[in-house]
């Protein structure tokens, strides 16, 4: 439903809801055309929690041994909260470069191909023609998406952890 008003009027589906979207999907490509690149996403996600998780973590403790702010005090957990931000969308835009290219294909008109046999083909094409920095065309704006929702998240993630002790966790 996302993606169906950026195609051009005839190939648009003009999907009515939700419940609209998966009937078709499914009768169009069957029950397990909803699971269209779910292996790339899955692997998004993975390299943004990889990079936010392990990022923020390691931010604190630099950030206290550089003597910048003590662990627990609010600098310290916004300033490895906003590291953390980057590392995770620096890990996760190659990811998130593959997936939406995957989403995005559509089959040759002549031989009704489609341009990628997988997601490793896509990296692989993508290197051979952009090089590595080819994932990374977009990341300012990559990164102003994506910071606010790791430093959010790993803000509330702290406020959570401090009421472990009072639920006797």
């Amino acid at each position: 439903m996302q993606t169906d008003s950026m195609l051009p009027q005839e190939l648009r589906k003009n999907y009515s809801g939700v419940g609209a979207a998966l009937g078709d999907i499914v009768k169009s490509e069957g029950p397990m055309g909803l699971f269209n690149g779910v292996g790339p996403t899955a692997s998004r996600a993975m390299a943004l929690n990889m990079g936010m998780l392990a990022g923020n973590m390691k931010a604190k403790d630099m950030l206290e041994d550089y003597g910048v702010a003590k662990k627990g005090e609010a600098t310290n957990t916004l300033s490895a909260s906003m590291i953390a931000g980057f590392l995770g969308a620096f890990l996760c835009i190659p990811f998130d470069f593959v997936k939406t290219q995957m989403q995005k294909m559509k089959p040759d008109p002549v031989t009704g191909e489609y341009p990628f046999k997988g997601p490793v083909d896509c990296a692989r094409q993508t290197i051979a023609t952009k090089g590595p920095l080819g994932f990374y065309a977009g990341f300012p704006v990559f990164y102003a998406r994506i910071a606010p929702h790791a430093t959010i998240t790993l803000l509330a993630q702290n406020e959570v952890k401090k009421l472990w002790p009072m639920l006797g966790l």
